[in-house]
This record gives C-alpha cells, structure tokens and sequence, in this order.
C-alpha cells in the first residue's frame, strides 16, 4: 500500500500544482497567467509572495522528492531509472529553492537580485531534471516497467517541451506570451511524469 501511494505522488504533483497556481493567481489582482511567468506569483513584493512557496512549492518539492525516492527503490530497476529517479529528487529539491529564494517582481531587470540568480538557477534545475528524466527512461534496457509506447511518448515529449521552450524564449525577448509557453513547456512534462506515475501503480 505505501508503495502504492508513492508511486502515486508523480500524478498527485500535477493536479497539485495546477489548482496551486491557479489558486494563487486569484489572489494576486489582476495576474495575467498569458504573460507573467508561475514564480511571478512568488516574486519579492508580489501580493502572493508568502502565499505561493507555502501552497506550491514546498508541498510540491516533498511530492517529487518522495515519488523520485519511490523510482530508485524499483526492484527491477536498471541504472537509467535509478538516474530517473535522481533527477526527480533534485527536481524536488529545486522547487523547493526556487520558492526559498523568489525572483524579482520585474523578470526583465537588467539587474537581477542574489536571490533571483538563485531562483533562476533553482529554475535551470526544474526544467532541466524533467526534460533529462524521460530520455533516460526511453534508453533504459528493456524491462516489464518500460513498454514500446511509453518510450516514443518519453521522446515525443521532450521534443515537444522543447519546442515550446524555444517559443518560450523568443516570448521572453518580446515580452510577449512567456507564460503560455513556459506553462505549455513545464507542463508537458507534467504530462509525462503522471503517465510515468500510472504505469507505475
């Protein structure tokens, strides 16, 4: 039962941050989920400053650290899942940096903040953990827990959140749409990390 319900944590994480943002975002007037980045809603000086880390990003990192935990305690996993595992652990941990240590209130400051230069850092790791995650997955030697078609969608979605990271940053050099396309980005892998949840249950 316990396994079971850590396994479960990569889909609870999802549902999680989707009513978490969107929650924050009533609290914060006039929030424009289009053009302003998640972490606006936990940016220094924002009205959901305190708010936002409290009911997404702690939460959140303990879901991922758990549910990676959960990856490299398979039994009949080989060392690409075990990796798996670990970039989810560190992907846990960088959510919860990214929501210590908020960004600035204006993301085009010429000028970042220590504590922004973290969070972005903190961002990097976010990103980065999820889009490595699947391909190890997809390369890992063949085993019960890795079918055929869960293998073209692991590499299918990291083309695809590449793709809209690419938009995400010609969005953010014209100030326009960098929150539809770092949400389209982030929760593609979303998408694959509660797939990978389901066929691990």
């Amino acid at each position: 039962m316990f396994e079971y319900y850590t396994a479960l944590m990569g889909l609870v994480a999802t549902v999680w941050i989707t009513c978490g943002v969107y929650i924050a975002g009533r609290f914060y007037p006039n929030y424009d989920h289009f053009n302003q980045f998640c972490s606006e809603l936990g940016a220094a000086g924002s009205p959901t400053q305190k708010l936002s880390p409290w009911l997404n990003n702690y939460p959140l990192s303990v879901m991922f650290v758990i549910f990676g935990w959960h990856v490299t305690q398979l039994p009949e996993a080989s060392i690409a899942f075990y990796i798996t595992g670990v970039l989810i652990v560190f992907h846990g941990i960088g959510t919860w940096f990214a929501g210590y240590f908020p960004m600035d209130k204006d993301p085009y400051t010429p000028t970042p903040s220590r504590h922004c230069l973290i969070h972005s850092t903190a961002g990097s790791v976010v990103m980065l953990t999820l889009l490595l995650a699947p391909v190890f997955v997809a390369i890992s030697p063949d085993s019960e827990l890795v079918t055929p078609w869960f293998r073209v969608f692991s590499i299918l979605i990291v083309l695809i959140s590449m793709f809209f990271t690419a938009k995400l940053v010609n969005a953010f050099q014209i100030k326009r749409g960098a929150g539809l396309y770092q949400r389209l980005s982030y929760w593609t892998q979303l998408i694959w990390l509660s797939v990978f949840s389901l066929v691990l249950m």
